[in-house]
């Protein structure tokens, strides 16, 4: 009789052995932290050439070239910094990497630029723009520069509207050095280089330009002033669905 109540009382000790050492297989998640992660980095403030002014300062290379000096604030948990500079006469950009907050870059004389920086942090994708900044270098013997070209607002580059528009107003803005822009000029149509003006104005809008849907359409503004200069803006593009 007593042979026949051990050896159920010994399985059950088996039982409750094998369950209670259970769940422990895997490491605690608390002891193993992830590393902090890569803050992302700031946006730069820039410093020099100043928004729509004249640079006439730095080192005259040639009658066609100087070296001018960029200058921006340290953002914060950045490591370097990537410049873009166009120029906005040819639309041509050059690209610049220092981990300083100034460059030297050569450069036409006589010709508006646009800059601007590119935070950027080592172990993150993450990146901040600076504000895009436009400016003249100065050139021999120049004494009125040309507007600077011209910018869409709306419709914005490559917007598309709803099929149900049949007529949009066109807006702009420009700026000039010499703050004496006197008039507009819009070339509008469908081809990619539009030749068809809707007329000379004082305002840096048009309204109620006729469209159709299932369209696309370009356009360019021509910026003069009063000396006589002009600037062609890029062409704009846009479609009604």
């Amino acid at each position: 009789m007593k042979l026949k109540h051990f050896f159920p009382l010994l399985t059950s000790a088996l039982v409750i052995a094998c369950s209670s050492s259970g769940g422990d297989d895997g490491p605690d998640p608390i002891s193993n932290p992830d590393p902090d992660p890569v803050v992302p980095p700031s946006a730069a403030t820039l410093i020099f050439p100043e928004n729509n002014t004249e640079c006439n300062t730095g080192e005259i290379v040639s009658e066609t070239l100087s070296n001018v000096t960029f200058e921006w604030n340290a953002s914060q948990n950045t490591d370097t910094y990537e410049v873009t500079i166009t120029n906005l006469n040819t639309n041509s950009a050059s690209n610049y990497t220092t981990s300083a907050t100034e460059t030297t870059i050569q450069i036409a004389r006589g010709t508006p630029f646009e800059w601007f920086v590119v935070s950027t942090a080592n172990g993150t994708n993450a990146t901040a723009t600076s504000a895009t900044w436009r400016f003249y270098n100065e050139g021999p013997g120049v004494t009125n520069y040309a507007p600077f070209p011209a910018e869409a607002i709306h419709p914005a580059r490559g917007m598309n509207l709803p099929n149900t528009t049949t007529s949009v107003t066109l807006e702009w803005e420009a700026s000039d050095v010499d703050n004496d822009i006197s008039s507009y000029e819009v070339f509008f149509g469908t081809e990619e280089n539009p030749t068809t003006s809707l007329g000379v104005t004082t305002s840096n809008s048009l309204a109620d330009v006729s469209v159709s849907s299932g369209t696309t359409y370009y356009w360019v503004v021509v910026v003069n002033d009063s000396a006589g200069n002009s600037s062609n803006s890029e062409v704009f593009e846009f479609r009604v669905q």
